[in-house]
């Protein structure tokens, strides 16, 4: 199923963690919602703008897979309105630094980035329907 023009519904729960464990990522209903949105208003903004594909390390975690990961008890993930991103062959603080600069989000955050190390970590970011609190965050 197509969420947008360079989305797809199965690229957004796939999950080698998943996989590997056997666990459902199944998304409900209101989670494609949340998924189709993130996609319309963030995720092909980028892609259009980079002209480049974008690689989503993570997108919807279903509760079980979310525990399997270790992933937030409150994570966006599990509620479709978060993605784990990166481009290949781009560095992801600059990523990070144009979302930050250009977008509008709820979450942003830098994740595990080694300065000097331009493929290092991913860019975390989310958007929620009900309100962007645009914030900015790093994790090291």
């Amino acid at each position: 199923m197509k969420l947008t023009q360079h989305f797809s519904l199965e690229e957004m729960t796939k999950s080698q963690t998943g996989s590997r464990k056997n666990i459902d990522n199944t998304a409900p209903p209101e989670v494609v919602e949340n998924l189709k949105a993130l996609c319309e208003n963030v995720l092909e903004k980028i892609r259009i703008h980079f002209g480049r594909p974008l690689s989503i390390n993570s997108g919807y975690r279903g509760p079980a897979l979310n525990k399997a990961i270790g992933g937030a008890k409150n994570s966006q993930h599990m509620t479709g309105q978060a993605a784990d991103i990166e481009i290949a062959g781009m560095d992801n603080k600059i990523l990070f630094c144009w979302i930050k600069d250009n977008m509008e989000f709820d979450q942003l955050i830098l994740e595990f980035y080694k300065e000097g190390t331009p493929d290092s970590g991913w860019v975390h970011v989310s958007w929620n329907s009900q309100g962007n609190r645009k914030q900015v965050l790093k994790i090291d």
